[in-house]
């Protein structure tokens, strides 16, 4: 049952994480800002909100000390990076390469992202 409560809380934060990245994206793209800084900004604001709900309410790590913390921080961030890359280059060839409109491109993007996170903090940052 607790895999289960797991990945349902998993996939509530994450779609609340991802609610976060898009409705920034959306906000600083029709403000003028070119796509690839708005995923930039987006994708830096949303790893902050899902490392506190990843942390606090889908793994519940118990590590509370500071040091600890700064080190889960680090692994997530630093493995995060690799789903940042995957979003920036994903959406360049969706929106340049292959003429896709922004909004969706950011969607499809978003979900390929969220499974390979999952599996990224599940398997090596909150064991």
């Amino acid at each position: 049952m607790k895999k289960y409560q797991e990945v349902c809380s998993y996939i509530i934060f994450g779609i609340l994480t991802t609610v976060v990245n898009i409705s920034i994206f959306y906000v600083l793209s029709k403000s003028g800002f070119d796509f690839k800084i708005s995923t930039t900004i987006a994708w830096v604001i949303s790893v902050l909100f899902a490392f506190i709900t990843n942390k606090k309410y889908v793994f519940k790590s118990t590590e509370n000390k500071p040091k600890s913390t700064l080190k889960e921080f680090n692994q997530f961030f630093i493995l995060r990076i690799l789903s940042y890359i995957i979003d920036l280059v994903s959406m360049i060839l969706l929106i340049n390469y292959i003429s896709m409109d922004v909004m969706i491109a950011k969607v499809i993007t978003n979900i390929i992202v969220i499974v390979l996170n999952y599996l990224i903090s599940k398997k090596l940052i909150f064991k």
